[in-house]
């Protein structure tokens, strides 16, 4: 959680209705059973202003809203109400294709979803010789938001290249470049390695296409093909310490960070205007 919202400068729901909330779950009830705080500290939380329902500041603390509906923030961070969502990070090995279910009989993601209960898919994908940060989930519309290009949500990525990269170069992929299927540029594009003497360099692009192989179709037209490529970062997640070919829960601040981008992106749901 972050800074206090000032209650001087956050809006009041003049809409509330306390008669058609009766029949909800109260405001402390369904923060302290989303984990956010225990019921007591909830409703500090609560009372001192820092708790949002559908985008309006709440401070009674006899507020009831219906968690399968309703959008809560604290400290204007997303809360998950529906327990039944399920969010994972997996550092997907090189060798694993994106899927659920290969039909070649290659290796695919299910030996990392069977432990669970739930039928989670993976949000966008990875070739089979990329490894990283692949997020899977059964949260339809936050895949949505983060899948899809429009919504302009970045992955940064690690790439090891044959030959020495120049500044020139990584202007040139900021800058834009022509494919076969368009124009694509880099949002960022850094050195991470070039030596003198050739050989291989290490180079970072952060990017929000959502084309096939992007990131090596790019490196490959400016003349430094990929020899290996990792994806670090996916939004504000970060692959951090998590070990190729493990698979963990997101933190609470983790997908307070995921369900706060979605949420800021108007028109997330499909059937959206």
């Amino acid at each position: 959680m972050t800074d206090n919202i000032p209650q001087d400068q956050t809006p009041r729901d003049p809409n509330f209705n306390p008669e058609a909330a009766a029949d909800g779950v109260r405001l402390q009830k369904v923060l302290a059973s989303a984990g956010v705080a225990s019921r007591r500290v909830s409703e500090d939380l609560i009372t001192s202003g820092r708790v949002r329902v559908n985008g309006k500041v709440v401070t009674e603390l006899g507020r009831r809203v219906h968690p399968e509906i309703d959008q809560v923030a604290v400290d204007n961070v997303a809360v998950q109400l529906d327990t039944t969502r399920r969010y994972l990070m997996l550092n997907k090995p090189v060798g694993v294709v994106s899927s659920m279910q290969d039909e070649s009989g290659r290796p695919d993601l299910r030996e990392f979803t069977d432990q669970f209960d739930e039928r989670l898919f993976n949000v966008g994908r990875l070739d089979a010789q990329t490894s990283g940060l692949l997020i899977l989930t059964n949260d339809g519309d936050l895949a949505h938001v983060l899948a899809h290009p429009s919504f302009g949500v970045s992955k940064t990525y690690i790439a090891k290249v044959e030959g020495r990269v120049s500044p020139q170069t990584i202007g040139q992929l900021q800058s834009g470049i022509e494919l076969e299927d368009g124009p694509i540029h880099a949002d960022k594009a850094r050195i991470l390695t070039s030596p003198p003497g050739g050989g291989y360099s290490m180079v970072e692009l952060t990017l929000h296409s959502g084309r096939n192989r992007i990131v090596r179709r790019m490196l490959d037209a400016v003349g430094h093909p990929v020899v290996d490529l990792v994806r670090r970062q996916f939004g504000p997640l970060n692959l951090g310490t998590l070990q190729q070919g493990a698979v963990r829960e997101l933190t609470r601040e983790e997908l307070g960070q995921l369900l706060t981008v979605s949420r800021q992106a108007p028109s997330a749901r499909p059937d959206a205007n």
